[in-house]
């Protein structure tokens, strides 16, 4: 219902939305997202440059505060410099215009390159995984010269206390495979929790992270100039946020547990490591030890989300995982 209102608003509004274009935008097509959270209102259509070629864009609208102003100051173009190397080559997508209200509404829409590619998700392999990480690192170096990092804004830790509580009572009441391995796990994991907890609070907040780093958020880019190669860009900027680089390789890396071998022997964190050194931005050997940590505080969750996260081959690597973290020869390391 709130989508089929959104798209009623959208269209309501495509006269005064082509006015805020002054005549570049053409006629809009909505349609319905299944990946939109707010329902919000998009639709296919073009942008027209006198002397060029139309353009293929995507009309957004309402998009989230977040999203509006990490996607159009990382990747507004002036139109005449739309097929030129240094607008194919950015880590997001191109944007055509922007604004924060429309008609009596005070919301904020955008109209940005239209992506002829599948996700990267639907052909996934190392080259691809390597294109995700160089443009993940590239992102961070982008959003760096936008914006200082505030680590005010860092996205609030889940009270791990609680969780690793509630994550003993599930392991029991569910009766989960490997019950007796999981609550010994998560037992130690309690034994050390306030020292695992303070360490990451001190990890280095040093960067604008995307937070939500996954195959289906890369796109890769089409470009019709012959000197530029196909690039790779990541969409949904909506939770972009300060944190230590090693969280958006982290986040990527779980999505993997049990189906490591898709991965094709890359390691996420040092991978993005790699790819931040590359660039002149630290890839410092303590962020990557601190993974470990991370890996611990996540992996003790996960009892916690059965109804999302059923998946036994997932569950049971990530028992794994936790019960390799904490055996003494490693565990040293932690805690």
């Amino acid at each position: 219902m709130l989508q089929h209102e959104h798209r009623s608003l959208a269209a309501a509004l495509e006269p005064e939305l082509r006015d805020a274009c002054r005549g570049h935008l053409g006629d809009i097509s909505w349609f319905t997202t299944t990946w939109a959270h707010s329902g919000a209102g998009t639709g296919f259509s073009t942008w027209t440059i006198q002397g060029s070629p139309p353009i293929e864009c995507v009309v957004k609208l309402p998009v989230g505060y977040r999203e509006y102003s990490w996607t159009k100051k990382l990747g507004l173009v002036h139109g005449a410099d739309w097929e030129r190397s240094a607008s194919l080559t950015l880590p997001t997508p191109r944007v055509l215009a922007g604004g924060y209200e429309l008609g009596d509404y005070d919301f904020a829409w955008i109209v940005m390159e239209k992506f002829k590619n599948p996700p990267i998700a639907s052909s996934l392999d190392a080259h691809a995984l390597f294109e995700i990480f160089e443009t993940c690192a590239e992102f961070h170096e982008r959003a760096l010269l936008q914006d200082i990092v505030d680590p005010a804004l860092t996205p609030k830790d889940p009270d791990y206390h609680d969780e690793i509580e509630r994550a003993l009572r599930n392991v029991i009441e569910h009766e989960m495979d490997d019950a007796p391995r999981w609550t010994r796990a998560l037992k130690r994991v309690q034994n050390n929790l306030d020292t695992l907890i303070d360490r990451w609070a001190h990890r280095d907040i040093d960067t604008w992270c995307h937070h939500d780093l996954h195959a289906r958020n890369a796109m890769r880019r089409i470009s019709h100039n012959p000197e530029v190669a196909p690039r790779c860009a990541l969409i949904d900027l909506a939770l972009v946020a300060p944190g230590c680089w090693i969280e958006d390789a982290l986040y990527l890396e779980r999505l993997f547990w049990g189906h490591e071998e898709a991965l094709g022997g890359i390691d996420p964190v040092r991978e993005l490591a790699q790819c931040r050194a590359s660039l002149g931005l630290p890839d410092d050997d303590a962020s990557i030890a601190l993974a470990d940590v991370k890996r611990v505080l996540e992996a003790a969750r996960c009892p916690n989300f059965l109804r999302t996260e059923s998946d036994q081959r997932y569950l049971a690597a990530a028992l794994s995982r936790l019960e390799s973290l904490l055996e003494p020869a490693t565990s040293g390391n932690l805690v």
